[in-house]
């Protein structure tokens, strides 16, 4: 049996192509991936990620128990409603999940983890808590659902479906958080695009995706979701980066503290391990798509060490085949590579993502 999230009859009312994601049924596309993706660059589009799962940490030693636990540094969060992008590793440097941290206030924490990932990502952070901080509590919102409304007019877009929001979160910058009523709105996203991402109660779902589309917000499925991620230069947890592989390899060093004294699990293989490969951009010159898996041949590589694409797909935007690739840390940008694609050598160029930010083509 698949997980549904509260949608599910919504989506099949309107027409969606179901998947099976991860174990979930989801919309792939409600007609036209390709419009989807557009739609979503250049006015507004709406994505059911309930799949994606909520966790409240709430307790006195919040704070100090997430500072060991994750590899960005939660002192970042000063101001309530303010939001932190990291991962969870393992003692091994390993990524175990990517995640948002949003802090409330000192005794509670909100966390959003992966679908695919949610019950695995609880049972570490619940075998860490036992270990070190046996009072927190570990709260999975079962209860709670999230739409991603993305795009230039996505915001104006929610204003005008929920009166009285404009004023509290208009002034919100990016990774930033407000809660009117309801709804926890936060100014974040998965596509390169303004926007916001609302947890709200499940039972509301329905409701409000329904007001959001008779605005003029087209729902949007899990192809065009991929597509902007992939042209944002956004990683995709099990593709891009997993527990085989570090921050550092992944393009993610951003996403790690390595300056401060705090110490926290992962940080000593961080420090001791030799990176030799890097995530980087590639723009295929030949006529074809780029796929993960797919072998990518550099003038910097022994045989049988060839470096592979993590994903890789058409950009819409560019109209031109794009991937993340890792490869060795000896290539640079401007360099012709080649990739095997059904034993064909297919030539591509090494750039720097991300592809497209705001509309904008940046390569």
């Amino acid at each position: 049996m698949l997980k549904i999230t509260p949608l599910n009859q919504t989506h099949r009312d309107m027409n969606a192509k179901m998947v099976d994601f991860g174990g979930w049924d989801m919309p792939l596309h409600y007609g036209s991936q390709l419009e989807e993706h557009h739609k979503v660059r250049q006015d507004a589009g709406m994505f059911d990620v309930s799949h994606m799962r909520v966790v409240d940490i709430h307790g006195e030693n919040a704070r100090n128990f997430l500072r060991q636990l994750v590899a960005n540094n939660v002192d970042k969060l000063t101001v309530s409603g303010k939001a932190l992008y990291t991962c969870m590793l393992n003692p091994d440097g390993g990524i175990i999940d990517d995640l948002i941290i949003y802090f409330l206030s000192e005794s509670w924490f909100r966390l959003v983890v992966n679908a695919g990932t949610a019950d695995k990502d609880i049972a570490w952070i619940t075998s860490q808590r036992d270990k070190t901080t046996p009072n927190l509590e570990i709260k999975p919102r079962h209860d709670l659902a999230m739409i991603a409304v993305q795009g230039p007019n996505a915001r104006a877009k929610v204003w005008q479906v929920i009166p009285g929001t404009q004023a509290v979160t208009e002034n919100l910058k990016q990774f930033q958080s407000a809660t009117f009523e309801q709804y926890f709105i936060a100014r974040t996203g998965y596509t390169g695009e303004d926007g916001f991402e609302i947890i709200l109660p499940a039972n509301d779902a329905v409701d409000f995706w329904k007001k959001l589309h008779a605005a003029g917000v087209a729902p949007a499925g899990l192809g065009a979701r991929d597509t902007l991620r992939l042209e944002a230069g956004m990683n995709l947890y099990g593709q891009d980066m997993d527990e085989t592989t570090n921050p550092l390899e992944s393009g993610l060093a951003w996403t790690v503290d390595l300056k401060s004294e705090r110490d926290f699990i992962g940080k000593q293989a961080l420090l001791q391990a030799t990176i030799r490969r890097q995530l980087i951009g590639l723009l295929l010159l030949d006529k074809g798509v780029l796929r993960s898996h797919q072998k990518v041949i550099t003038q910097h590589d022994q045989a049988g060490n060839e470096g592979e694409i993590t994903s890789g797909g058409f950009s819409p935007t560019l109209n031109q085949s794009i991937a993340l690739a890792r490869l060795s840390t000896e290539v640079a940008i401007g360099e012709e590579v080649h990739v095997l694609v059904r034993d064909k050598k297919l030539a591509a160029k090494v750039v720097k993502y991300p592809f497209v930010r705001n509309g904008q083509i940046l390569i």
